[in-house]
């Protein structure tokens, strides 16, 4: 599915996490859309955020732990916004990426680009580099001062997270705002008409 058809949510520009989570969806009609269906799709949606270099190759292994992470960052941030106990499995995951990559981004020096950092690993390492960044993110905007905005968009079928731009915003987007004051109208016009 192509991000375009998609408006990004509030927050997701700033958070990967947040952008990963959303990254697979169910849409109104019961379709789904997974926007790391294949390893070229995972490299593609991760160069789009600066997440890895654009010569990066990734294979199934690598967009599975992705996922994975994905699935566990969907169980942390639904715990959050609904004020349940989230899974330890989650938890210990997200923890496991933090710790699994190498701390720093090495130094490099291009005479025509200078002083550069980057991560320099074979392929595993450099997924893990990626998920250690996201789950940093995760890790900051769950225990952080963002963490009172995080919320799920409360649209029926709609699955995805934002930040609250507004105190009073209730929908990821114009989108599932517009499907919800549609249904309400058209809810309201049936009650009128079969009375």
């Amino acid at each position: 599915m192509s991000e375009t058809l998609l408006a990004a949510v509030p927050g997701a520009e700033e958070h990967p996490c947040l952008a990963l989570v959303n990254s697979a969806s169910e849409l109104p009609g019961g379709k789904r859309y997974d926007e790391l269906g294949s390893p070229e799709a995972a490299v593609a949606w991760l160069m789009a955020r600066d997440l890895i270099a654009s010569e990066s190759v990734l294979h199934e292994h690598c967009r599975g732990r992705l996922a994975a992470l994905r699935a566990d960052l969907r169980d942390l941030f639904t715990a959050h916004t609904t004020g349940d106990v989230p899974t330890t499995a989650a938890v210990h995951a997200v923890n496991r990426a933090l710790t699994c990559a190498p701390g720093a981004l090495l130094l490099r020096f291009d005479p025509a680009a200078g002083f550069t950092r980057c991560a320099d690993h074979p392929v595993t390492q450099v997924v893990e580099h990626v998920m250690a960044v996201i789950a940093d993110d995760a890790a900051s905007l769950l225990s952080g001062d963002q963490a009172s905005l995080l919320a799920s968009c409360e649209a029926d079928s709609c699955e995805r997270f934002f930040l609250r731009t507004h105190a009073r915003r209730q929908w990821c987007s114009t989108r599932c705002g517009d499907r919800v004051r549609a249904a309400r109208a058209y809810s309201r016009k049936r009650a009128v008409n079969s009375a």
